[in-house]
Parts: structure tokens; sequence; C-alpha cells
């Protein structure tokens, strides 16, 4: 709650934490906010303007684009936004693992992160899509083996932060079990920095999935998606450019609340800078997670 209500004084983060919320509800929702069938072709309709029956206009097969852009919600934010919480998830278990037992069992973790990060990001997505073939669940098990050694490497570094700390040695000397001491003391400790990376990587992984649909790799037609409705509006780019600009706007929204509640969070978990009331400068652990998600 005290999250919440620091987070609140930030207008900016409350605004992107509104739209985000509202995008969501939308996205599981869309049956009850789609106006038309998404994938009903009606050639009549072929790119017509707007209308009160379709307030953004039709597509090149009669479609709403309007009903697209809701259902586009769920592969294009949705899908991202679990396929990143399993991603986390991962990289959590082998980051408190590493980072608190330490020794071999650190070397070990570290090594098969330090494999997986030695490919980029990109090569490896297109690798594991060449592999198993073009498709937005293929493109899903991509992010989770791309992601999670660097949430893992990340989170890592937060825990070995703490794990020395004399609560810490205390708990151990009292003979309090490791489980307890890793929920009770190491993971609020570092909740903070997980939300941050999170949220900031949530950016990278919306633009990765709107790109690999534009170029052909995400998701199939008939079913909607942002990236996938850009290349379908290219060869009516300018002549119709309005075509483009509903998902293109949708694309820029989602990254920017996204990106904005990062901000904001980074400060609502640390009430020392929102006291200081000076703008708020990365921690180590921040800096290249950072880089990382917005790069």
């Amino acid at each position: 709650m005290s999250t919440l209500k620091n987070l609140t004084r930030d207008k900016l983060a409350s605004l992107s934490l509104v739209v985000i919320a509202t995008i969501v509800v939308v996205g599981l929702f869309a049956p009850f906010f789609a106006p038309h069938d998404p994938n009903q072709v009606d050639m009549k309709l072929r790119f017509a303007h707007s209308s009160w029956s379709y307030w953004l206009g039709n597509d090149h097969l009669g479609r709403c684009i309007l009903s697209r852009l809701i259902y586009g919600i769920r592969p294009s934010v949705l899908w991202v936004l679990a396929t990143m919480l399993v991603s986390v998830g991962v990289g959590a278990i082998v980051g408190f693992i590493a980072g608190y037992f330490r020794g071999k069992t650190d070397a070990f973790l570290m090594r098969v992160c330090d494999v997986m990060l030695s490919f980029p990001g990109y090569v490896m997505t297109l690798a594991v899509v060449g592999i198993l073939g073009a498709g937005l669940e293929n493109i899903l098990i991509a992010f989770v083996a791309m992601k999670w050694a660097w949430f893992a490497r990340v989170i890592r570094t937060s825990v070995l932060q703490y794990t020395e700390k004399d609560y810490v040695k205390f708990s151990k000397a009292i003979g309090i079990s490791n489980r307890r001491i890793i929920l009770r003391h190491i993971v609020p400790v570092t909740f903070s920095d997980i939300a941050v990376i999170a949220s900031g990587s949530m950016c990278s992984m919306i633009l990765q999935i709107s790109g690999l649909s534009f170029l052909g790799l995400g998701i199939k037609a008939p079913n909607a998606e942002w990236g996938m409705m850009l290349n379908e509006a290219r060869e009516v780019m300018f002549s119709r450019p309005e075509l483009m600009l509903a998902p293109g706007l949708a694309i820029v929204i989602a990254v920017s609340a996204f990106n904005f509640l990062a901000d904001g969070l980074q400060v609502a978990l640390d009430p020392k800078r929102m006291k200081s009331g000076k703008q708020p400068q990365m921690t180590e652990v921040e800096k290249p997670a950072y880089e990382y998600a917005r790069g």
C-alpha cells in the first residue's frame, strides 16, 4: 500500500498505471469492447472511412480496425506480459539460488547464464524461430530463452548486496531455514530492482514482437496484432496514412506507459529518493538492466 501511495504522488506514473490497467482490462474482455468481429471480411467496406459503425474505418479486407486493434492487445501486450513474468520467475529462482548459496552452485549457474548471454538477443530469437518455425508461440519461447539468463544475473547481483548483511548472518546463526531467510529478508529488499527491470524490459519486448510480426515472423493471419496491422497498411501508407496511425499510436502509448511506470517505480520503491526531491539515479544493478531493456 505504501508503494502504491508513493506511486500516486507521481502524476505521470499514475497516468501510466491507469493506461496500462485500461489496456489490460480491454484486452482481457475484448469481446465485450470490440464493436465487431475482428476477422469478419466485407469487401464492400474495403478501405471505408470512419463512421458511426466503424469509428476507425476498415482495412483492405473491410474488417473493423477498432475491433482488430482491441483484439491485438492480447498478443501485443498480454501475452508479452505473461512471457515476461515467466522469464522473471525463472530468472529470480536462479538468481536467488546463485546469489544466496554462492560457491560452486553460483559458479555453475552463472556459467550457464554467460553461455546464454553470449548470443545477441535478436540472433537467438531468429534462431529459435528458424528452428521451430514462425509464429507467436515460438517467439514467446524465444523471449523466455533469451531473457531469463539476464534477469538471473541482475537479480543475483542484487541478492549479493544483502547476503552479507548482519541481520542475514544473525538469522543463519540462530538456525532459521534458508527458505525463510530468502522469503522474509532477501525478497522484500530486492523486489524494487526486480520490478524496475521487469517494467523496463516490457518496452523492448513489445517493440520486438511488433517488429517481428511486421516482418511476417509473428502471429499469423487472420489473427490481429499491432505489428501485423502496420504491415497490412504499408501498401497504402501514403493514400490512407490513418490505417498505420492507429496501431502505431497504440504501440507508442503502450511502450511509453511501461517506460514511465518503470521510472515511477524506481522512485516509489525507494522512499529516500522521494524525500530528497532529486532526480533518481540508477543503481549499479539498474544501469545494465536499463541499457539492455531499452536497447
